[in-house]
């Protein structure tokens, strides 16, 4: 199998976890992300269009690239978020072409939401 259309187009992600578990709680609970485990301290993720994965860490360090996904219904995500033991870091704003917000997973790991409405 040729990777060819994949050439120069993000591949993978990979974040840190402190527990592997609450990870994959928040993420399939919240996005409905699939989760396949090589070992106890790895988890790769497909989101139905990307895939990823997470490692323990001690710590997750605040920084680096933002991650930024697409949700139809802004405000639902964002409950489930809260509901799921996600923190939120910035509420829902306005900026061109939508609105958006971030949060802190479990570990806390800062991703953001957004949708056009």
């Amino acid at each position: 199998m040729t990777q060819v259309p994949h050439d120069r187009r993000m591949d993978y992600i990979e974040f840190s976890a402190t527990d592997i578990g609450a990870i994959k709680r928040f993420y399939s609970g919240v996005f409905g992300w699939v989760f396949t485990d090589y070992g106890p301290d790895y988890t790769s993720f497909t989101d139905g269009r990307l895939a990823g994965g997470f490692s323990v860490a001690a710590e997750v360090r605040a920084g680096g690239p933002l991650v930024v996904i697409y949700s139809s219904d802004l405000a639902a995500i964002h409950r489930r978020v809260s509901e799921a033991g996600g923190q939120i870091v910035r509420e829902i704003f306005e900026f061109p072409g939508g609105r958006r917000f971030h949060f802190a997973d479990p570990s806390g790991n800062e991703l953001a939401v957004w949708s056009e409405q």
